[in-house]
């Protein structure tokens, strides 16, 4: 969202918004398959959510009612209905889009919206490449997957380069290159060299950050 943001202040090609808008589309739909699998089977019959949860809700049952919404940090982005995932997201763009309307005429925080909306998408990867890293395994991954991921971040970075896209594109897709290539050594490593899994305290369940 804070690219579609970003081109408001600075023009950019159309192929690169339409990118974003199937991109955020495509992860919306991944995140609403998750929510569902996830609660599907959770034991635990608390639910989480963003907003107040209703009092007449006989089906969740859902603890006393809070203030107006849940800060709980340690169940923030783990909440149980997709609807929640939803109202935060609307959240974040409204308020985004309101302080985006009144620094518009500032280059340096329109140059740095622009950094920030390419740089969380670089960071795509790095939760997985934690995990894989925590978990001295990579089960579930194959080569060609990842692979797959390289190959279309590199093309992907090539075409910003050779269209002059914002600095931030080029910069940014390198990182998400350099990350991807760092996961594919995972694969080839803990695959050829199977080690031991790092014993860690157990924790809830949690969705995979999209």
């Amino acid at each position: 969202f804070l690219l579609l943001f970003f081109r408001f202040g600075r023009r950019f090609e159309s192929p690169l918004l339409w990118q974003s808008i199937i991109m955020i589309i495509t992860m919306l739909l991944m995140l609403k398959l998750c929510t569902e699998v996830r609660v599907s089977n959770e034991l635990n019959i608390k639910r989480r959510s963003f907003a107040a949860a209703d009092s007449k809700d006989e089906e969740i049952k859902a603890p006393p009612k809070r203030s107006y919404l849940d800060f709980d940090l340690n169940y923030f982005w783990h909440w149980s209905k997709f609807t929640d995932y939803v109202q935060c997201v609307l959240t974040f763009t409204g308020v985004t889009g309101y302080i985006t309307y009144l620094w518009l005429d500032s280059s340096l925080f329109v140059e740095t919206l622009g950094f920030l909306a390419v740089f969380t998408e670089a960071m795509l990867g790095v939760p997985q490449l934690y995990r894989n890293y925590q978990n001295r395994s990579t089960e579930g991954m194959s080569v060609k997957m990842v692979l797959m991921w390289t190959s279309g971040d590199t093309f992907k970075t090539v075409y910003f380069i050779l269209n002059q896209a914002p600095f931030q594109f080029s910069i940014c897709g390198l990182l998400q290159v350099f990350v991807d290539i760092a996961i594919l050594l995972q694969v080839y490593l803990y695959s050829s060299y199977p080690q031991k899994p790092a014993s860690h305290p157990a924790h809830p369940a949690s969705t995979k950050a999209l």
